[in-house]
């Protein structure tokens, strides 16, 4: 196991939360009083981690929200990981950027994502193969989060498409947990809005850490979500709501309701 997936369960562990905070800050959605800052973008993300880093295990800036500022936009995620290093080390950070070409390409997304703005794991698109995506894998410091069953509404075009009598999602989540996991750095996507894939998912990759998008404004089901993918040790899950928890009326009182929602379940 890796040092930042022991990173992050040492956080589950200390606040008891399986909770990721997407800070997905697209900025035509946010509060008046934060358009009209300085640097609209980090003081939102300023203030939702202040109101919710409690019940928080990570964070999952999505980097088209602050490439689509331009400059401004990569001020704001540089300034946002500065402050997370800063005043919350012990929560884990994701990039997700769903990053993958071939060499030299992906030595300068290593050197971007992973060095430069000092993200611990980033979400990476597995279609390239094994030797394409190896800058990443060799980083035995950082995760590498596989895109395996997303969960937009869209995913079965080519996820569920059958080859050798397998859904292409069951060979990605094979061919990661049996071979390309020689670092145990690699972790796997595997959405919320699909609970019966998620638990044959479980089933392959034994106790692997699953990131889980969907929860909240995609309509994933949390009891669903938390019988289908908890490991052997009652965890293994990133479970991520974005939207549902910081544009939520009281961001803190969201992610509470989600952490606590989540614990009844592991409980049970």
């Amino acid at each position: 196991m890796s040092q930042i997936i022991e990173k992050y369960n040492r956080r589950v562990d200390a606040i008891k939360s399986l909770v990721c905070v997407g800070l997905d800050s697209e900025v035509d959605r946010l509060p008046e009083r934060f358009r009209s800052a300085a640097d609209p973008q980090f003081a939102f993300n300023r203030w939702i981690i202040e109101r919710t880093h409690p019940y928080t295990s990570a964070y999952k800036p999505n980097i088209a929200f602050y490439e689509a500022q331009g400059e401004a936009g990569f001020q704001a995620l540089a300034r946002t990981m500065d402050y997370l290093r800063e005043q919350h080390p012990d929560i884990l950070t994701i990039c997700d950027a769903k990053r993958a070409d071939i060499g030299s390409t992906n030595r300068g997304y290593v050197t971007a994502i992973f060095d430069r703005m000092g993200f611990d794991a980033m979400t990476l698109n597995p279609y390239l193969g094994r030797e394409a995506l190896e800058p990443f894998l060799a980083r035995g410091d950082k995760g590498c989060i596989i895109l395996c069953r997303t969960s937009n509404s869209g995913a079965g075009e080519f996820q569920d498409v059958l080859c050798d009598g397998k859904p292409l999602w069951q060979i990605v989540a094979e061919q990661v947990s049996r071979t390309w996991n020689t670092g145990g750095n690699c972790m796997l996507v595997a959405g919320a809005t699909y609970p019966d894939e998620l638990r044959q998912i479980r089933a392959l990759v034994g106790d692997m850490t699953l990131l889980v998008p969907g929860i909240g404004a995609q309509g994933g089901d949390v009891e669903q979500t938390i019988r289908a993918g908890l490991n052997s040790q009652g965890a293994g899950l990133i479970i991520n709501s974005s939207r549902g928890i910081i544009f939520a009326d009281d961001p803190a009182v969201a992610a509470r309701a989600l952490r606590d929602s989540i614990n009844q379940y592991r409980q049970a």
